[in-house]
């Protein structure tokens, strides 16, 4: 375990941005800052923009780290943290990052895929603290899992386990970026219901009306958020494609409940806040297509750390270095 009051250096990448912080052994985010990211040049060009936010912090924070966690998209392969196929950073494919960071700064490494990061942060210090085994889930513009068991990630025997986001509920469902069929990422993740609201307003501009200023009179232009805000306006056509999405997820819910039987299970991402508007049609339609007599027992909880969750991730694993469940 490590000594209370030691401070991690915590980078959160996208393919936009790069996020880092400094966060300490309890959770806490102590200090944080955010700068461009260059994910459509070299692969040095991506990793001097890593640079800048790290020294970003170094040159304003006299604080002494005792490692450097990193958060990023895609699959990284944990021993040498290589990171192999970022979907939204395709000039970092088979790239090792780890190694470039540690031989950049001479300090200890981890690099990790930032939904399994930002679930380990959660079970740690957040919103499944207290649970034995946390499910966390994270919808924005796809949909990722992470399984923590004891404070330990699970990640099977070659580190791809809890990929739940492509588990198929319908295969005759639509084609998702993974390749496969009816995932439920492909139904309800933040695309999927811009899409269907796309679909629904060419449909019947009348019943669009609302979703249609929001989106400055263009359909194209209707993304989640739109759906979100007309949701909250009380519009009729944003609510009936809510609850779609909800009772879509309900599916998917009850049978992970029925595999895994999570003590409790953590929503955070980009659509976490919407989602957690609806917990109580989720909890209800769960139960219709769940086994377990138990599943009311389960609670669902808006994840702690919000837009922070890479930075906390990327702490969070950098405190727990290679001690997960293969």
């Amino acid at each position: 375990m490590p000594e209370r009051g030691q401070v991690y250096l915590a980078v959160d990448i996208g393919g936009t941005k790069v996020a880092a912080g400094l966060v300490n052994s309890e959770g806490e985010i102590l200090f944080k800052t955010r700068t461009p990211m260059n994910s459509t040049g070299s692969a040095e060009d991506a990793l001097s923009c890593v640079r800048t936010a790290i020294d970003s912090i170094t040159s304003s924070a006299s604080l002494q780290v005792s490692g450097i966690g990193i958060s990023t998209p895609g699959t990284v392969d944990l021993r040498s943290g290589t990171v192999l196929n970022p979907y939204n950073i395709p000039c970092w494919r088979n790239y090792p990052l780890g190694t470039a960071i540690r031989e950049c700064y001479g300090l200890p490494v981890e690099v990790h895929n930032d939904g399994n990061a930002a679930g380990l942060a959660e079970a740690l210090w957040g919103s499944g603290v207290g649970h034995k085994l946390v499910l966390y889930v994270t919808i924005g513009t796809g949909i990722g899992t992470a399984i923590v068991y004891g404070g330990r990630l699970y990640l099977g025997r070659t580190h791809a386990a809890g990929e739940g986001g492509h588990m198929v509920i319908n295969f005759q469902g639509p084609k998702c970026s993974c390749g496969k069929s009816g995932c439920v990422e492909a139904f309800a993740a933040g695309p999927a219901i811009a899409r269907r609201a796309q679909e629904q307003v060419q449909a019947s501009p009348a019943h669009g009306k609302s979703l249609l200023e929001l989106a400055g009179g263009s359909a194209a232009a209707i993304k989640s958020e739109t759906v979100a805000r007309a949701w909250e306006q009380q519009d009729p056509l944003a609510t009936r494609i809510l609850e779609e999405t909800v009772d879509t997820l309900a599916i998917w819910f009850g049978n992970v409940i029925d595999l895994i039987e999570p003590d409790v299970i953590v929503v955070g991402g980009g659509l976490s806040g919407v989602v957690a508007s609806w917990f109580p049609r989720l909890r209800e339609q769960t139960v219709l297509w769940c086994n377990n007599p138990h599943c009311r027992e389960i609670p669902f909880l808006e994840a702690k750390y919000g837009a922070d969750s890479g930075i906390a991730g990327a702490a969070a694993v950098c405190l727990s270095g290679k001690n997960y469940i293969s």
